[in-house]
């Protein structure tokens, strides 16, 4: 017997007859002998038709008040669940995140997960029940409703198998895996039997959607196996856990490709200490992420600076630098949204050279131009024109073979 997290992504409870699904898988599992625990998104498209609503009641919700309005969301799916296991004739009991006690920090819109009591979640599972808990939502510590953000259901579901110590946490979704590249763009993608954390964590980070990339942090830091499969079939998935020995053998293991990217240059501000820190401390006190940054040092004390920020913050960020810019005697800012970051990815790299110049060659050979390059240890990406996004990927995929075993 063993405890089974099992999240549900919205796709997978879009309609009752979905839930209906899901419910006898869960019930399978359940019958095999083991303890259940499900989390649950909301139903695809709900989330964004309460956004809808909200900004037609206001031109700026109150993000207390949208916290409020879109975990109702998740307490429509959990009820619906546990009222159809139960006329199945399971016992199961419904709780919502901050029954669950998962509580948070006081981030609305984007709460962090501080800690999980989960004492109720044990008790239940004590007296043999099914337990489903809303995903995506928590409790700040002023008894405020919070929630994670988009896909923060992931984090649900592997935070609540760490605080019951699960023997592993089941993500099931639309897709039956993760592979070496979005089969969307690339139809000689293949699916991975297992990945690491790290791995994991990049391609998560680098726009891979298959996972949210807290949900990975947490089973990292806690060791808790992810399994990623389809709540459409009974095939494997792809297992995300500790690296061993057997990855290095690959020396790239995916790429990936994200379009939500711009970039901003601030054209010849001092060379001088705290510059870099004058322009990006207010983007930080705005929530803007930064991602990539590149200076370049121009004679006669002079320095360009660039970086991207996601598209979604482009806007804000252009305002807020070109007033730093202004104020630190700058030339100019640059802008552009027509880029793209692509990446090579693989916990081999660590031991084998030559990665690089084989990913700046293949981009060459199809005449495609690099215009910021990054990387990390387990890592490469390069910033390139959009319109030659999807055939980098391509190009990429095929120069290291990753569609062989």
């Amino acid at each position: 017997m063993a405890l089974i997290v099992q999240k549900y992504g919205g796709t997978s409870v879009g309609d009752l007859e979905r839930i209906h699904n899901v419910a006898k898988r869960v019930a399978k599992s359940y019958d095999e002998g083991n303890d259940v625990v499900v989390v649950l998104s909301a139903m695809s498209g709900v989330t964004d038709r309460l956004i809808e609503m909200a900004h037609q009641a206001s031109s700026k919700p109150c993000k207390r008040e949208m916290d409020v309005l879109l975990s109702t969301g998740e307490q429509t799916t959990v009820s619906l669940m546990s009222m159809t296991l139960q006329a199945m004739g399971y016992k199961a009991e419904s709780l919502l995140g901050f029954q669950a006690e998962i509580q948070t920090d006081n981030g609305a819109g984007k709460a962090r997960i501080m800690r999980i009591g989960a004492n109720r979640i044990k008790r239940l599972l004590d007296e043999k029940k099914i337990v489903v808990v809303a995903g995506f939502q928590g409790m700040d510590c002023d008894g405020n409703i919070t929630t994670l953000g988009r896909g923060g259901s992931d984090t649900s579901a592997v935070a609540i198998a760490a605080a019951v110590n699960a023997d592993a946490c089941e993500i099931y979704t639309d897709v039956d895996g993760i592979y070496t590249t979005d089969p969307r763009i690339c139809d000689k993608a293949r699916k991975l039997e297992r990945i690491s954390y790290d791995e994991m964590l990049e391609m998560a980070s680098l726009g891979a959607k298959v996972l949210q990339i807290r949900s990975v942090g947490f089973a990292k830091k806690y060791n808790v196996p992810i399994h990623v499969r389809s709540s459409f079939n009974e095939e494997e998935g792809t297992m995300v856990v500790n690296e061993d020995s057997g990855m290095e053998q690959l020396v790239v293991s995916g790429v990936t490709l994200d379009k939500n990217e711009a970039r901003i240059t601030v054209k010849k501000v001092p060379d001088q200490p705290g510059v870099s820190a004058k322009i990006f401390s207010p983007l930080a006190a705005s929530g803007i992420q930064v991602d990539m940054i590149i200076q370049n040092t121009r004679s006669g004390g002079e320095t360009d600076l660039t970086f991207t920020v996601t598209k979604t913050d482009y806007q804000e960020a252009i305002e807020i630098t070109r007033r730093v810019a202004e104020e630190l005697g700058g030339k100019e800012v640059l802008v552009a949204d027509d880029i793209a970051k692509v990446s090579v990815i693989g916990v081999g790299m660590k031991n084998h050279s030559g990665v690089a110049s084989r990913m700046f060659q293949a981009l060459a050979d199809e005449n495609i131009n690099i215009r910021l390059i990054t990387t990390s240890e387990i890592r490469i990406s390069c910033v390139i024109d959009e319109r030659y996004a999807e055939l980098a990927v391509r190009i990429l995929h095929d120069a290291f073979s990753l569609d062989e075993l």
